[in-house]
């Protein structure tokens, strides 16, 4: 006997959501990405960029964004300023505050000259020291631009793909390239049976990534 399997409908995971169109919206869905409909999805905004900040430096280190993942989890779209407090012969160190002026850490740079340091939060990159020291208040400004794209939770990612943050509405099919889709990103509620989760994902993981959807208003009941 053959056996078949009904797959998730779009929607049919939906228990309650807000009025109008208040719960959903647009999204791009990730090139290379294929979501199911009902499927918890991770989102993650666009490579992170440095640039010195206006007026320039007078030291002349560098700033090298991370080649694989520049923007980690969490981050905000905006400026990110990353400020010398301490002046010092070979080093210095650095303030990184997010687009809202949060504090999210000091780094030192270490090693004598030529020394570096890395930072990891939000954003990631490494300071490195130049020939000519740098002096309070030089700096950088790392933006973080205002796009994001959706794709399947992977609970192994460290970009925001790692957190859950939608539902999706829809099949939606990205492996050619980006596509437009529609997904749950706020303010509802979903059965908890029906959400689709990716293959092998842990109990853990799905206690991690339901709080982190209860966060943004998405509830699993």
């Amino acid at each position: 006997m053959t056996m078949l399997t009904e797959p998730v409908h779009p929607n049919e995971s939906l228990v309650s959501e807000a009025n109008g169109d208040r719960s959903r919206e647009s999204i791009t869905v990730a090139s290379g990405a294929v979501l199911k409909a009902c499927a918890v999805l991770g989102a993650a905004y666009g490579d992170a960029t440095s640039a010195a900040k206006s007026g320039g430096n007078t030291g002349n280190g560098t700033v090298t964004m991370d080649a694989t993942n520049p923007t980690l989890a969490h981050a905000k779209p905006g400026v990110y300023t990353l400020r010398c407090i301490e002046a010092a012969t070979n080093g210095g160190t650095f303030r990184l505050e997010d687009p809202d002026g949060t504090v999210l850490g000091d780094f030192t740079i270490s090693g004598g000259a030529g020394g570096t340091a890395a930072f990891a939060e939000q954003v990631k990159g490494v300071i490195t020291d130049g020939s000519t020291d740098f002096a309070v208040g030089d700096g950088f400004d790392i933006t973080v631009p205002n796009t994001q794209t959706f794709g399947p939770i992977d609970f192994d990612a460290s970009n925001g793909m790692n957190v859950g943050s939608a539902i999706s509405y829809g099949d939606y099919d990205g492996t050619d390239g980006e596509v437009p889709g529609v997904a749950y990103v706020r303010d509802c509620e979903h059965n908890a049976a029906i959400v689709v989760w990716p293959t092998g994902t842990t109990t853990d993981q799905k206690v991690r990534a339901t709080r982190d959807l209860a966060e943004v208003g998405i509830i699993l009941r």
